[in-house]
């Protein structure tokens, strides 16, 4: 085990490496010029080469590149060109947003998604399994923000249960602050629910099947002991990575959903950058992302061992 994560621990560094260059190089390819984005109404040629100059952008793209891996290593992810801000300071704002946000919506898949498996699975060719499927597949096909907009004329507009948009921080009001993200959660936690239960009820109908299992019911144990106890623990290994990567896709930012709410997050932070083309900021929320997806990546492994002991000695 111990060999296990080390190797994957060391994995981390090429794999950061390797985003940082295709991120930095692909954004290259990106239409338009910073310079005269920045420079607006004004082209003057001395103002442009002065605003390149300042930026690094005359300089060839390798020296750019270890120019900002270097800050970076540093603890530096840069200056936003736009709004002469920090790129960390940028990041540390957005990030209990899309944190927040990102965590309800996953609270309310688990509490969906697991439950609706286990039943589908346990009640496998019965109505509820009908059922289950059914809702699963919905929530698969329909658009987050088709949803989103339909739940704000609904909710918001015509009942005027919740605000339709915006956000308010739990540490100033946090009644307000679960009003305004409790649709948006809702909306990103619907979708990764149907994934959930999909993955959950295929991982339990293999469980119930193996030996052991039928094991523990000739043993004479209820039903719902070998069910979560026996069973769910074993399917929970495949479905434990399904959640951490569906955990860093919320974490990462949900762009559409964010920009229907109006909610100041990664998503809405990462598109304005983009349409500004401030390199800076784009580099440093993707590069923070992927870290993130390793980071549960890593957990992920952690979360195997505890749920299954055999892992430990392997």
């Amino acid at each position: 085990m111990k060999s296990h994560l080390g190797t994957r621990i060391l994995q981390v560094v090429p794999t950061l490496l390797l985003v940082s260059i295709i991120v930095f190089g692909l954004q290259q390819l990106m239409p338009g010029d910073p310079a005269l984005v920045l420079a607006g109404e004004e082209r003057d040629p001395a103002v442009l080469a002065q605003i390149r100059a300042e930026l690094w952008l005359d300089r060839p793209l390798p020296v750019q590149y270890f120019h900002w891996i270097g800050n970076v290593l540093h603890g530096d992810l840069g200056f936003s060109w736009r709004i002469r801000q920090p790129v960390a300071q940028l990041v540390l704002e957005k990030l209990p947003v899309t944190l927040q946000l990102g965590l309800m919506a996953f609270v309310i898949a688990l509490s969906i998604g697991i439950p609706m498996g286990i039943l589908s699975a346990v009640k496998k060719n019965t109505f509820w399994d009908y059922v289950a499927n059914g809702v699963g597949l919905a929530g698969l096909s329909t658009p987050n923000f088709w949803l989103g907009i339909m739940l704000i004329l609904l909710v918001s507009v015509k009942l005027g249960w919740l605000p339709p948009s915006g956000y308010v921080s739990l540490f100033e009001d946090w009644r307000q602050s679960l009003a305004t993200t409790i649709m948006p959660a809702f909306v990103l936690g619907n979708a990764i629910a149907a994934v959930l239960m999909r993955h959950t009820r295929s991982a339990m109908l293999t469980a119930l099947e193996q030996d052991y299992v039928r094991t523990a019911r000739a043993k004479g144990l209820r039903e719902y002991i070998v069910v979560l106890r026996h069973a769910l623990r074993n399917a929970l290994v495949p479905v434990v990575t399904l959640g951490a990567l569906e955990l860093g896709t919320l974490l990462s930012g949900a762009v559409l959903t964010e920009q229907v709410f109006s909610i100041p997050g990664f998503g809405k932070l990462i598109v304005d950058a983009v349409f500004n083309r401030d390199y800076p900021v784009v580099q440093g929320v993707v590069l923070v992302t992927a870290t993130v997806y390793v980071a549960l990546n890593l957990l992920a492994d952690v979360l195997y061992v505890l749920i299954n002991p055999k892992l430990r000695s392997a």
